[in-house]
């Protein structure tokens, strides 16, 4: 501590600090997440920790140590959860696939993008919206979203909407009793369904009802809900006007009822909102918009280091050329190569053919495009122009939610040479 520190500080301080090491943080992770754990606690001290790193502490005479019994303990075991991270960093990789386990060492955070969700699910009515290509890391933020949210006495439901049957997306009765019974099950509740879904109100007041009259007075803590995938909803036009108009109406009803400020929502989508929506029904312009951005060279820099490759700045460049900072791009090449399955000098050449690590997700891109002429001619004027070129703006935005394009002022451009490479062959443009 660089000063006298307080004892509530330093309680934040280090529960922060011993949760990210037991977690396979870093340490240099677990020190930011202790300076974090002080400020979120409106503590004005989180700058008073300094980290001094080993190799700082070796150049300095050594001390004579006092070590009284049941003190002076927690430095020891910070040296050895040091030594277990570094075996952990080279020999410790996790499948890139799905969202990033909690406890994983790989997860990296994109600040302050954590931190002010953290702060935001913690308020009364508070509603999150998530944007982001696929792959990017959604399902990643809002699993620790909703794990702070718990760990703060919150109720928590998670629903991925791709789990929806087609037959509840054609009917919005069907949709919101199975929504409703999905909500109930995931708080190990009975559904009751078949006696609360009565009566001549229509189907928004009575999911209304359900919430408020069952489900809240059912719980004595705040119920968290995170909506995964909401973009599974979109092309069902009548079922999305209703129930989305439905979630911004109980955002509406949590500015002033105390039983309604209990609920708080995370929603994540992929795409943009093309929905007609009014305004005033719509809860994709209210509360904490979140989209997440590609890695940048420091966060790419530090996977690197997390899978245990001693790189140097120039091969991290080469990497960051080919994938820019899309972390399941990033986090693929990295896997493989730290398994020894392949160099970088191989990944760079087979990277942007089907011969390549994302054979799979190219072809995905490519039959997207080949399925709406107008997205594929779009794409082939972005990978043949040279640098950024002016496009419809629709277009561009649905290039961009598919995390193909970048957006540069009101032009587009390919998002890394993986696109424009790959691209520039399969459309004929070559």
């Amino acid at each position: 501590m660089s000063q006298e520190v307080g004892d509530q500080a330093a309680r934040e301080f280090a529960v922060g600090f011993y949760d990210a090491l037991a977690s396979g943080r870093s340490i240099e992770f677990a020190y930011d997440y202790g300076c974090t754990s002080i400020s979120m606690e409106g503590i004005p001290e989180e700058l008073n920790p300094v980290l001094k790193k080993q190799s700082e502490i070796l150049a300095e005479p050594e001390p004579v140590q006092e070590v009284n019994e049941g003190s002076e303990a927690l430095p020891l075991v910070a040296l050895e959860a040091s030594r277990s991270l570094q075996m952990v960093s080279s020999s410790f990789l996790e499948t890139p696939e799905g969202s990033v386990s909690l406890d994983s060492p790989l997860y990296v955070e994109r600040p302050p993008i954590e931190s002010s969700c953290y702060q935001e699910i913690l308020k009364p009515g508070a509603l999150i919206r998530v944007k982001a290509p696929r792959q990017m890391g959604k399902s990643s933020l809002m699993q620790r979203i909703l794990y702070q949210a718990e760990q703060q006495g919150h109720r928590v439901v998670y629903l991925n909407l791709q789990s929806v049957d087609s037959e509840f997306l054609n009917n919005i009765d069907q949709f919101l009793q199975w929504f409703c019974a999905s909500v109930a099950n995931e708080l190990n509740l009975d559904d009751r369904l078949s006696e609360l879904w009565k009566g001549v109100l229509g189907s928004k007041n009575k999911c209304t009802n359900y919430f408020h009259r069952y489900l809240f007075t059912t719980l004595n803590e705040p119920l968290t809900l995170g909506l995964d995938e909401v973009d599974q909803v979109f092309q069902h036009l009548e079922v999305a006007q209703d129930f989305f108009g439905l979630l911004r109406f109980w955002h509406e009803k949590s500015k002033n009822d105390p039983t309604w400020q209990k609920f708080r929502l995370v929603i994540a989508h992929s795409r943009e909102v093309y929905i007609p929506l009014n305004i005033n029904q719509s809860p994709f312009n209210v509360g904490l918009p979140i989209e997440l951005p590609e890695l940048n060279q420091t966060q790419v820099s530090d996977l690197v280091q997390r899978h245990g490759l001693g790189w140097s700045s120039s091969e991290i460049d080469q990497l960051r050329s080919m994938v820019d900072g899309h972390p399941y791009l990033v986090r693929r090449a990295l896997y493989e190569i730290a398994k020894g399955n392949l160099t970088l000098e191989k990944f760079l050449a087979i990277a942007p053919t089907e011969e390549g690590l994302y054979s799979d997700h190219l072809r995905r891109h490519l039959e997207n495009l080949r399925n709406d002429p107008q997205l594929e001619a779009a794409m082939k004027q972005v990978v043949m122009a040279e640098g950024p070129v002016r496009i419809e703006s629709s277009l561009g935005f649905k290039l961009h939610s598919m995390g193909l394009v970048e957006r540069q002022g009101n032009d587009v451009l390919p998002l890394c040479n993986l696109y424009q490479i790959y691209f520039r062959d399969r459309l004929g443009v070559g």
